[in-house]
This record gives C-alpha cells, structure tokens and sequence, in this order.
C-alpha cells in the first residue's frame, strides 16, 4: 500500500485509492505515505488504527460465518475496480453496509448520546480502535459532556493522549472548544506538561490557513514565537488592483462568519483535490493505471450540503492557478482580520456571487450559475487545470509573512 485512509484508519493501494478519491474527503480522507508531508503524531494514529485491525471495524458483519454462506464476501484481488471493486468500497466506506448495527431505539438521539458518552471515557485511555468504532457508530467527537463540563478533547489532552487527539480531530473535535471553566483542550495539555502535544493542538486549530499558505508558498506560521498566519502576495499585483478584484475581495469580507467558514473549508477540500491529483498522476503508471475513471476533475458531491454549494465547490476547479491563487490569497487576509476581532460593516453576500467575481477578473465571459447538472459544472475547462499547481504558484508568488 502506498496510500493511507485518515479517517478509515487504513493503507490501501493504488487501485483502490484511485476509487477512494472520487468518493469525496467527507467518506475518506485520502494521503499518500510517501510524497505527501505528514505530522508525524498523525502518520503514527494511522498506523496504530491500522495495526490493531481498524479494517475489521468497517466490514464487522462480514467476519461473521453466517455472512459467507448468504453469498456475501470481500472484493477479491483478481476482481476488476469497475465495477467489483468499486462496488465494494462504496458499500463499505460511503454506505457502511458492514458495520456493526446498534439495536434500533425508538430516541436516536439517545443512542449518539451514549455513544457519546462512551467516547468520553474511552479517549483517556490509549484504546484508539474502540474509539474509531464508537466514532463509526455515530458518536459526536465534539459531544459537550453536560455533567463533566467539557469534551473528549478535553479529556485527551489532559490525559496526553495524542494519537485520540489526532484521531478527535481528524472527526471535527476544535481544540478552541472552551469547557465550563473556560479552558481550552490546548490549556489542559499545557497544564499537565504535555508540551508536544499542546503545541499540535494549536497547529490543528490552524489546519485550514497552514495548509492554504503551504499551498501557495511551501511555507507554514511559526505558532511557537505567536505568529499564526503566513500571507503571500503575488509576484504581480497589478492585476490585483483592478475594480473586479476589490468588489470581490469587498464581498468576501460582507459574509457572515458561517458562509465565510464554509467558503474556507471548500477551498481547503480544492486545494487538497489539487495537489492528492498532483501526487496521484506523478506516482501512476500512465501505461496502465491513469485513465477516465481514476481521475477525479472536481469536488465530489457532498449529500449533506446545498446543490448551491455543491455546485460552487465543484466551480472551483475551473479557477487557473493566478484565479484560485487570488481567491486563497483573499481568504487568508480575511481569516486574519475576524480572528483579531476587526470589525467591519457587511452583509450575507452569496458565496456565488465571489466566486463569480473573482473568475471574471481576467475573463470577460461570464459563467452560467444555475447550472443544474453537477457533471457539467467543472468539464468545460479541464484542460485549462494544472495538475501541479501548487509548484507553479510557489514560483510565480514571491513570499511575505504578515503578523
């Protein structure tokens, strides 16, 4: 296997990795053991998830004797990816159809409270694939715990527990989250000299804008000495000046804090469809290996967000790399600027809208933004995509750190 399954706790090979990314970030995280820098805390939940049979957490019934005489089984390794491979690793991983299935309570709710509540207690210890199966079965990884007054982060990072911590993460737990007292998990980790680890705490609560900066520029903050954002500047401004790149960079500013979160993370899932397409096509054997089905052109769907924002997601593909540079550019000053607290007068302007703007600062054709069809949102310019993006923007944007 070349190829780790964050999430999943797995490695898996190119095969199935090439359907695993087109299966979206939201069902499985996808990074390559080689050419893709790691954390080393996080390589290391991996392999631990890996070591200690995760892969038995998603295909539990399938263990089971009775699961062989119904005709139910394992894709094999002579099976071709499409469709039996494929078919399999959706079943698996996107429909969870192996998992093991709680009793059905009339209160759902109820059952994720308990899961929950088992996950609290589980992450002090260094049991991470009870963790991952609790995960699995639906606990909330930032469950607020109403009579210990804080959240599993909380009680992993008091414990020094890292790999929970990376693994809480992985599944949404902010290490900014406060408990009753007014602590962070990053205070608790402090507090008990689990110095290692309060310092990745506060790299994950900056995972968005490190990973945007290290895209454009190979470089991240250093969190140590204060300084929590890297800005670049492009190598040419001038384009920059114009009246089209201010009424964008105006209405980004106007959104409200939740549509500005999740504009961010839809560039992050961009810019990781980048440069995992990147790395994908240097490490393929093109003979073989590369064809229409590995490559994945745009942002998959995401079924618990809008078709408005699916489509807008998928619109980022077609932003070249000084549109897309612009736009990361913008995101980060802007980052800064609510994080300080600087106020500024706005409104909830339509993410489409941005997006629109700043694709049209170097174009005079307008695109369509009521496209009904997701397939057709990024087809129209895939040749116009560079798949190493991230190294020709590092050339052409020259370095500035902004404190």
């Amino acid at each position: 296997p070349c190829w780790a399954s964050i999430n999943r706790g797995i490695l898996i090979c190119d095969e199935c990795c090439s359907v695993h990314r087109s299966l979206g970030r939201h069902i499985s995280q996808v990074r390559h053991l080689k050419h893709t820098p790691w954390p080393p805390t996080l390589l290391q939940m991996v392999e631990t998830l890996y070591n200690n049979g995760a892969n038995s957490i998603w295909e539990h019934s399938l263990l089971d004797p009775a699961s062989v005489m119904s005709g139910r089984r394992k894709a094999s390794p002579q099976d071709k990816v499409h469709p039996n491979k494929a078919e399999f690793i959706r079943a698996k991983y996107q429909m969870l159809a192996f998992v093991h299935r709680l009793p059905c309570r009339e209160d759902d709710s109820v059952t994720a409270k308990d899961l929950s509540k088992q996950l609290h207690s589980s992450v002090r210890t260094g049991n991470l694939e009870t963790c991952l199966r609790l995960l699995s079965l639906g606990a909330q990884a930032n469950f607020f715990h109403p009579e210990k007054g804080n959240t599993p982060l909380h009680v992993a990072a008091k414990a020094g527990q890292t790999l929970q911590a990376e693994l809480l993460a992985v599944y949404g737990a902010d290490p900014g989250t406060q408990d009753s007292n007014g602590k962070t998990p990053v205070d608790y980790a402090r507090q008990g000299g689990h110095h290692d680890l309060a310092e990745r705490l506060v790299e994950i609560q900056y995972e968005l804008t490190d990973r945007l900066a290290f895209y454009l520029c190979g470089r991240k903050p250093e969190h140590k000495n204060g300084q929590h954002f890297v800005i670049p500047q492009m190598a040419d401004s001038s384009l920059d000046l114009s009246e089209l790149a201010k009424a964008a960079k105006k209405k980004l500013q106007s959104l409200s804090n939740h549509l500005f979160e999740e504009l961010a993370m839809d560039v992050y899932d961009e810019v990781d469809r980048r440069e995992t397409d990147a790395v994908w096509l240097a490490t393929q054997n093109h003979s073989t290996l590369v064809t229409e089905t590995t490559v994945v052109p745009f942002l998959p769907v995401n079924p618990e967000y809008s078709s408005t924002r699916n489509q807008g997601r998928q619109k980022l593909a077609r932003f070249n790399a000084h549109e897309f540079a612009t736009l990361v550019i913008d995101i980060l000053s802007d980052a800064k600027r609510r994080q300080q607290g600087n106020p500024l007068a706005g409104s909830k302007e339509n993410v489409e809208l941005i997006l629109k703007s700043i694709s049209n600062q170097h174009s005079n054709e307008s695109q369509d933004n009521d496209q009904p069809d997701y397939d057709s949102v990024a087809s129209d310019e895939d040749t116009d995509l560079e798949t190493n993006a991230a190294k020709s923007n590092r050339q052409k944007l020259r370095r500035k750190d902004v404190n």
